[in-house]
């Protein structure tokens, strides 16, 4: 027989759990418009592949990390975020500069391994 008490402890989960995955979200979107709106301010830059997800890892940055300045998030919770971007790209430049993996697969293989980096930052915090 299910109580009130289990009852308000699995509303109050569930409303975690969404407030949680609606910050996620919330994070993506705000990347990917800072990928949009600062990247035409970028011309072609030396130094090809590498160069380039760099300052697309940049752009998705400054996106989030204003936003989670407007949510009021602390520096160093922005820093931790900010860092996934790049630990991203780390983890994906070294093959590719070794001839393993070609342009295109280095960088979506960045794009999908930031996803689950934010992921672990945020429950790392949350």
């Amino acid at each position: 027989m299910t109580t009130a008490t289990d009852l308000a402890r699995k509303t109050s989960r569930s409303r975690s759990v969404l407030r949680f995955t609606l910050h996620y979200v919330e994070m993506v979107v705000a990347m990917v418009v800072g990928m949009i709106v600062l990247g035409p301010l970028w011309p072609d830059l030396p130094g090809g592949a590498t160069v380039d997800v760099l300052v697309m890892a940049t752009n998705m940055s400054i996106g989030m990390a204003a936003w989670m300045r407007i949510r009021r998030h602390s520096w160093r919770g922005i820093a931790w975020m900010c860092a996934s971007m790049y630990a991203a790209f780390a983890l994906v430049l070294p093959p590719y500069w070794i001839g393993l993996i070609d342009a295109g697969t280095m960088m979506t293989a960045g794009h999908i391994l930031m996803l689950p980096l934010m992921l672990v930052v945020m429950l790392r915090r949350h």
